[in-house]
């Protein structure tokens, strides 16, 4: 099956058209696009897991408090049942797989769903990973130490940093609508409705998995940093083998 041009131009990474280059200082989206480049969100994760290695573990610990139990018990249910999920895989990867099938279907080709299948492996392959390698225990072993845990020590409560459901969020929901932008004609205005939407879907998952007490604070920073970094280089990688097709394409034209 021969692989099909969008009918939309090219978009950045939040779906829009590319701009014009402003004057010196930049536009406040050129600024957005600098902060939120795969080298600042890098830097970003690192700073933020050498800070969760001692500097903020004290942080940490003093804002850590299961404040479902203690402040609204009678919502605890419906925030761990109805919202916390929102940003695990039982919704979020249905959602990305509906929206890659249906716009792989319409241009007859297998790249949107080829690109939803990298952000699972991203998941799994980065966030993942991380979170072996680090071995940091949840909240409920009181204890914040990095390296103190461990999958075969501890379960899942020891593989703490970064917070899944946060890296979720940005990358998962991210991703779809990544290919709405690059695959429609979506108008600017729905854009921003479904930026907006991955951000408060990210911002529900940081409250609710505070709030119940299932993780540090540094845990979920760093989820929302190495979901928006795995996001950030799956659209680059995505894009550059749209301009790797088409240059072979032109060549044999």
């Amino acid at each position: 099956m021969l692989l099909q041009a969008p009918t939309a131009p090219a978009r950045a990474l939040d779906g829009s058209r590319p701009r014009t280059r402003a004057g010196r200082g930049g536009r406040p989206d050129e600024q957005l696009a600098r902060l939120t480049s795969a080298p600042a969100l890098l830097a970003g994760l690192v700073v933020v897991t050498l800070l969760a290695a001692g500097p903020l573990q004290g942080m940490d610990e003093a804002a850590h408090g299961h404040w479902a139990q203690k402040l609204t018990p009678g919502l605890q249910p419906f925030i761990q049942h109805v919202l916390d999920p929102i940003a695990g895989q039982a919704v979020c990867l249905p959602v990305l797989l509906a929206v890659a099938a249906t716009l792989s279907w319409r241009h007859r080709t297998w790249r949107p769903l080829w690109c939803a299948a990298m952000a699972e492996l991203a998941f799994y392959g980065g966030v993942g990973l991380l979170k072996v390698v680090l071995a940091r225990p949840a909240p409920t072993t009181d204890d914040a130490d990095l390296f103190g845990g461990g999958l075969r020590q501890l379960g899942w409560s020891g593989i703490s940093f970064p917070s899944g459901h946060a890296a979720e969020a940005v990358l998962i929901y991210g991703t779809a609508v990544y290919l709405v932008g690059r695959w429609t004609n979506a108008s600017a205005r729905t854009m921003t409705i479904l930026r907006l939407g991955v951000g408060l879907v990210s911002l529900n998952a940081v409250a609710v998995s505070y709030y119940l007490g299932w993780h540090w604070i540094s845990d979920l920073v760093g989820g929302l940093l190495v979901g928006g970094l795995l996001l950030r280089l799956l659209v680059e990688a995505d894009r550059r083998g749209w301009r790797f097709r088409r240059a072979v394409v032109a060549r044999h034209l």
